[in-house]
């Protein structure tokens, strides 16, 4: 082999690897049969708190359905219909740290300390988004629903029939500014998670077992004092997905302590930072929240095929995009996912607005079933 042969071999190998060094970049292991999706973990009515100090705000109604039978529901907030009544539900937000050892991935996804495009960190860019800042004005088909939190913007439209009369325009169901609090650390065995490739989009992820993880929650809640069930808990972690009987990817939950009305709810999500990714920012976050507000004890109970339960989201989680719409904001363009109105699962159309099935009027028709 000649001198110049040899020379340009040795300058090919170095343009591959322009560390200088031959080593390989890490290869993490790819996940097979990937699907996006959210999970509601039954009531845990085990776990109830013993005489509350404090309730969440909820209200009930009912609504006959297309098949002729009465659904009852709780939600969050108060009636719509008797008054112009606004809501803050106090929020605090409880960051997960997840570490993974040499043996599953030597990686650690930490929400506190990871920063995004905009310069914040994940938590802050959580707190910064519409879904706690009310900086963004939801018009939905020509009809404005005010200049709002989205998940409020969502409710309004919701019982648009209602909340459109000047009696009850002051209506609204807001979250507070959040309260973060210390952040808390998981050490993911070999056995329940690993960091992967992302099925959705670029970079690494890691994964957890679910229900290992929402035993992490439960006794995390107990730690702090100024959780009741007068507030909402929000667990955030980043660019993880939770797993359940080895299958991927769930990108949130929500769940609650004890029935109505004196059960403590709580909610989780992921913040995914890979563009047009499944749980890209806080598309995760609008979701469960979307589905807190409207069902916070899982327990109201619909005639749907698709859906046993009045879960909002779940529906269009599977339309381009996961279901989400970007809106900017700060600088920054957030994902929101699209939730269904309650005329999806069998309710009068006129409840909400335009008649729509769907915030971004992005269904077509009713629930298989009714």
């Amino acid at each position: 082999m000649t001198q110049r042969l040899v020379a340009g071999l040795l300058a090919a190998l170095f343009m591959a690897c322009p560390s200088g060094s031959f080593a390989q970049e890490k290869k993490y292991p790819e996940v097979l049969d990937a699907k996006p999706r959210f999970k509601t973990l039954p009531n845990h009515t085990e776990l109830a708190p013993t005489a509350p100090a404090a309730t969440l705000t909820q209200w009930n109604g009912s609504f006959t359905d297309l098949t002729g039978k009465k659904i009852t529901y709780t939600m969050v907030g108060t009636d719509p219909s008797t008054g112009g009544v606004s809501t803050t539900v106090p929020v605090y937000i409880i960051p997960i740290k997840m570490v993974y050892g040499k043996a599953n991935g030597n990686h650690t996804f930490d929400p506190v300390k990871t920063t995004v495009s905009n310069g914040l960190t994940v938590v802050n860019n959580v707190i910064a988004s519409p879904i706690f800042n009310p900086g963004v004005n939801f018009t939905q088909g020509g009809t404005n629903l005010g200049t709002t939190q989205y998940i409020d913007a969502f409710q309004r439209g919701n019982f648009w029939k209602s909340v459109h009369k000047k009696a009850n325009s002051g209506y609204h169901v807001l979250l507070g500014t959040p309260t973060v609090l210390k952040e808390q650390s998981i050490t993911v065995s070999a056995t329940l998670g690993q960091v992967v490739n992302n099925p959705f989009g670029s970079g690494i992820v890691g994964t957890y077992d679910i229900n290992a993880f929402d035993g992490k929650l439960q006794t995390y809640m107990k730690k702090f004092s100024q959780l009741n069930p007068g507030v909402l808990p929000l667990f955030i972690t980043y660019n993880i997905y939770l797993t359940e009987g080895g299958g991927c990817c769930i990108g949130g939950y929500h769940s609650a302590n004890g029935p109505q009305p004196g059960g403590q709810t709580y909610s989780y999500s992921t913040y995914v930072d890979s563009s047009g990714a499944f749980s890209q920012d806080v598309s995760a976050l609008s979701h469960e929240i979307g589905e807190w507000l409207d069902d916070p004890f899982v327990d109201n109970g619909v005639n749907c095929q698709d859906n046993g339960i009045l879960e909002v989201g779940d529906p269009l989680e599977g339309n381009a995009n996961y279901g989400a719409y970007p809106y900017s904001l700060g600088g920054f363009t957030y994902n929101l996912q699209s939730l269904v109105f309650i005329g999806y699962f069998g309710a009068p159309k006129s409840t909400s607005v335009h008649s729509w099935y769907a915030f971004q009027n992005d269904m077509s028709h009713v629930c298989p079933g009714q």
